[in-house]
């Protein structure tokens, strides 16, 4: 049987969106260490056997991928201290902290979210993809239109510019993809999934579909030097 989540790991997460304080969780913690963070781990060594057959440079330990549960509110106006779903990551090995195209998995009772892609790149990646795209967008173009792309994943939004961005060609055959400022594409589905037995299947089906543009993205990703990146981030801030 694969590993799915329980009743009890929604109940917990559904209970700790109206109880979203310490007091609460340091209670219940016995409850979230077994049915949420043990339960996550198990899906995601699932996960990484099936990711070895078409992306084994993004396998990691559970432990590494698994996201804490533990909300940053330093900079944010919502001080609530816990996340209400579960998530892991699956960066490229070798791009884990320049911000390489991997692969996501949210888990929370209003939806199930598979993703996979570039989400936010700063300067430096994203002109690196952009750069390569001036030569290659006719095949990223062929991986955008994939039928197993577009049936399980939603059409690219891209946090688009309103204008070409600075110094690259208006009348390029690729100007239209220029304009994206971001590069993940989303699967969402409905949170009673993970319940079901087959949420393995439904999770990998959906990263397989997304690792051709995964793959394309991390080309110039993991070929971009320091130095050309120093560069990049000077040329393009206003990207």
């Amino acid at each position: 049987m694969k590993p799915h989540f329980s009743a009890q790991t929604f109940d917990f997460l559904d209970e700790l969106e109206h109880r979203n304080e310490r007091e609460w969780f340091e209670a219940h913690k016995p409850t979230y260490e077994v049915e949420l963070k043990q339960c996550m781990l198990t899906v995601i060594d699932a996960l990484n056997d099936a990711m070895g057959d078409f992306a084994g440079d993004h396998v990691r330990p559970s432990k590494k991928a698994m996201l804490r549960i533990y909300r940053d509110v330093r900079f944010s106006k919502d001080k609530t201290p816990y996340k209400t779903h579960l998530a892991a990551s699956w960066p490229r090995h070798g791009l884990e902290k320049t911000g390489g195209a991997g692969y996501f998995l949210q888990v929370g009772v209003h939806g199930v979210m598979v993703a996979g892609g570039a989400y936010a790149p700063q300067a430096p990646q994203l002109r690196a993809i952009r750069d390569y795209i001036l030569d290659h967008h006719v095949e990223l173009r062929a991986l955008l239109a994939a039928p197993a792309l577009r049936t399980l994943a939603e059409p690219l939004e891209g946090n688009k510019l309103s204008r070409p961005p600075r110094g690259f060609p208006i009348d390029h055959p690729a100007a239209d993809l220029l304009l994206n400022r971001s590069w993940a594409l989303l699967a969402m589905l409905p949170g009673d999934v993970a319940l079901e037995e087959n949420f393995i299947d439904l999770v990998v089906e959906r990263f397989r579909a997304l690792q051709p543009l995964i793959d394309f993205l991390n080309i110039p990703l993991a070929t971009a030097t320091p130095l050309e990146q120093e560069a990049a981030t000077g040329r393009r801030r206003s990207a």
